[in-house]
């Protein structure tokens, strides 16, 4: 069985309440997860928090998950990544004015949106990678992902700002984000 043939088994397992299928599941994508929550968060603890979290919230949607919509995977880190985004806001709250602070410089230091040639060379090959992945992509498409990631917008708002049937935005950022997949194995 493959590895997304097993994740799937286990989350249909988890939705059925079985625990020793959540342990299993756990012990297979953790560490994996507990990364993708380090890097959004910055700090060890919070990124533990971020993980318990997130299993207990794939313990209560594990029935919702639907292996047509998105790879076991990528359900998995997204629910990592919006308990993390969530824990970040609540311990930022009280931090607001470094942030604008922060905000502000960049603004300053930044000349514009399209990057130079220098900045392409300091830039990490996988920030390089995305950023070729995400030309290629249609300009709806590309916007929608934007967007929904880089500015932490729902689908719900997306669709709201975009004047944009919600079923439309969710198929573009899915297929948009199927596109990047393959784009950035390329690059791997």
């Amino acid at each position: 069985m493959d590895a997304d043939q097993t994740l799937m088994t286990l989350i249909d397992r988890v939705a059925q309440r079985d625990e020793l299928a959540l342990k299993a599941l756990y012990d297979l994508t953790s560490g994996k997860l507990y990364g993708l929550a380090l890097r959004v968060l910055g700090k060890n603890e919070w990124a533990e928090d971020a993980l318990q979290d997130s299993f207990l919230q794939i313990w209560r949607n594990a029935p919702d998950y639907r292996a047509s919509l998105s790879p076991p995977m990528a359900w998995l880190g997204l629910i990592v990544r919006s308990r993390s985004l969530d824990l970040l806001r609540r311990r930022k709250a009280d931090r607001e004015h470094l942030r604008d602070e922060i905000d502000d410089d960049m603004a300053d230091t930044l000349a514009g949106d399209s990057p130079n040639p220098m900045d392409t060379s300091l830039a990490s090959q996988q920030a390089w990678a995305l950023h070729q992945c995400l030309g290629r992509l249609e300009n709806k498409q590309r916007e929608v992902v934007s967007l929904a990631y880089l500015r932490d917008l729902s689908h719900g708002e997306l669709s709201e700002q975009l004047k944009l049937p919600l079923g439309t935005v969710k198929t573009w950022i899915r297929r948009g984000l199927d596109q990047l997949r393959i784009c950035m194995a390329r690059f791997a």
